[in-house]
């Protein structure tokens, strides 16, 4: 199982697609790892540095309607050959969050309410997130403050992710 805890990159914006997550010229890549140094280099955000935002973290906190755009198995991919496994926002795009799934990674919809108050509480400080994935929990850590949060997984994406992605879940099961 990939690691779920880490250092907490905050994306303030809706409808982040797969376009700026890894831009169509690079989808002629044949290998996941050609696509590491070009996550999000087309994201423009206030504050956002592509190559320099995303160093030394683990875990995108983000709105709604994230991985929306094309259909490619490529933004997922540019994501776990950066070491971040968990994508938590409002809403997915249907496609991301299942391809996010089969690569046995997180893609954890959250209440809009409970992702306004953790860019209120942890946006501007360095985040550190911890999860339990047996309880199905989140906990932010920034200095002193610490917020739990529970998430819900359906037991399919819960058994994709324990066996690693669909294709080891497949050699399993089939």
């Amino acid at each position: 199982m990939k690691n779920f805890s880490g250092n907490v990159l905050f994306l303030d914006r809706s409808d982040i697609n797969t376009d700026e997550i890894i831009p169509a010229k690079y989808l002629t890549e044949i290998t996941k790892d050609a696509l590491g140094p070009h996550l999000l280099e087309d994201l423009c955000l206030e504050g956002f540095i592509p190559g320099r935002s995303t160093r030394d973290k683990q875990i995108v906190v983000s709105r709604a309607n994230f991985g929306c755009g094309s259909s490619r198995e490529h933004a997922p991919w540019a994501f776990e050959v950066n070491g971040i496994h968990v994508v938590i926002a409002e809403s997915f795009a249907r496609i991301f969050r299942q391809n996010m799934f089969n690569g046995g990674m997180l893609a954890v919809e959250l209440p809009a309410d409970t992702i306004a108050d953790l860019f209120t509480r942890f946006a501007t400080t360095d985040t550190h997130l911890t999860t339990d994935f047996e309880n199905s929990t989140f906990t932010f850590t920034a200095g002193a403050s610490r917020h739990t949060v529970p998430f819900t997984l359906s037991g399919f994406d819960r058994a994709l992710v324990n066996a690693g992605g669909w294709v080891e879940y497949a050699d399993a099961n089939y």
